[in-house]
């Protein structure tokens, strides 16, 4: 049995959580997670833990921001006008609303304040700034033919 390397692909049982103790996600009630080390279809710190270990090994990790979905970024905040909120939408903090970019892609948005005037919007992915810890469990190795 050989470690875990660049060109591998993998299926982990994984558990997260933030500091607090929150649990984020966990694959514990679907199927493994699966993903091909080195093709960024991961973050970046879960993909680099799993590297080097063994079919059936388990591992804790802590991840920082910076090898996740980075720090929070004061430039994807943005305040829109009550008024050029579609009448159809009530705002609520932590609501989460889909919006169009000035290039026509959609982008997830959370609501984090509503007043009177205004509605501030959050680009922000909800896990940017946190540390991820998660449990790994490695399930399967597909080494690179």
């Amino acid at each position: 049995m050989s470690a875990v390397k660049n060109g591998d692909t993998v299926k982990v049982h994984y558990h997260g959580t933030l500091d607090d103790g929150t649990v984020f996600d966990s694959s514990h009630e679907r199927d493994p997670l699966s993903f091909t080390i080195g093709q960024g279809e991961i973050i970046p710190g879960l993909e680099n833990a799993v590297q080097g270990m063994n079919q059936g090994d388990t591992k804790s990790v802590s991840i920082p921001p910076e090898e996740a979905y980075g720090s929070r970024q004061e430039e994807n905040m943005l305040q829109v006008n009550q008024t050029d909120i579609p009448e159809e939408i009530n705002p609520e903090e932590g609501m989460v609303l889909q919006v169009k970019t000035q290039d026509g892609q959609s982008r997830n948005v959370t609501v984090a304040e509503v007043t009177e005037e205004a509605v501030t919007l959050d680009g922000n992915h909800p896990l940017a700034g946190e540390n991820l810890n998660f449990e790994i469990n490695l399930v399967e190795v597909q080494p690179i033919s």
